[in-house]
């Protein structure tokens, strides 16, 4: 029962706080309408939650976060350089349509979200059965090793996480 009328209760606490510091009020009618808000807006939007991830390999958790924070500044780097060297070498934009394992929607939001985190990737279009991605890359020589290393260093691991 208290489930039924609380699905969220720390995002009903930062919807009140936030609607308090938003509008600097702590007026009556400005707290009750927090209270109000904090209350339905969890209540309306429950269906929205996805539901909780069961996360296999905690530990991997980690390798992957080390690995996308070295990945993120090795891709700055040669973002960088190759826009300091625009003159000098053109680089060979493209889009790459690769090819996934992983249909587990937290998998794949984390997957977007680390091709959104690193340099050079932008993430534009999943097929309707999550069966490939397509990603714009900004400098790609090899699209074969690319492709290669996206899915060894990003999608397997989330396999091993999520699946």
């Amino acid at each position: 029962m208290m489930r039924r009328l609380f699905p969220a209760p720390l995002l009903s606490a930062a919807l009140v706080v936030l609607w308090l510091l938003l509008n600097e009020s702590w007026s009556v009618g400005h707290v009750l309408l927090a209270l109000l808000l904090g209350l339905l807006l969890p209540v309306l939007f429950a269906s929205l939650r996805p539901q909780q991830p069961r996360i296999r390999r905690p530990l991997r958790v980690l390798r992957l976060v080390l690995l996308v924070g070295r990945d993120v500044l090795r891709s700055n780097l040669e973002v960088g350089t190759g826009v300091l060297r625009l003159q000098q070498r053109v680089p060979n934009s493209a889009f790459v349509t690769i090819p996934l394992e992983l249909r587990d929607p937290t998998g794949l939001a984390a997957l977007a979200m680390i091709t959104t985190v690193v340099p050079g990737t932008v993430w534009c279009e999943l097929a309707r059965d999550a069966s490939a991605v397509r990603l714009h890359v900004w400098d790609v020589q090899d699209e074969a090793a690319f492709i290669a290393h996206y899915k060894s260093a990003y999608e397997a691991p989330l396999l091993e996480i999520y699946q």
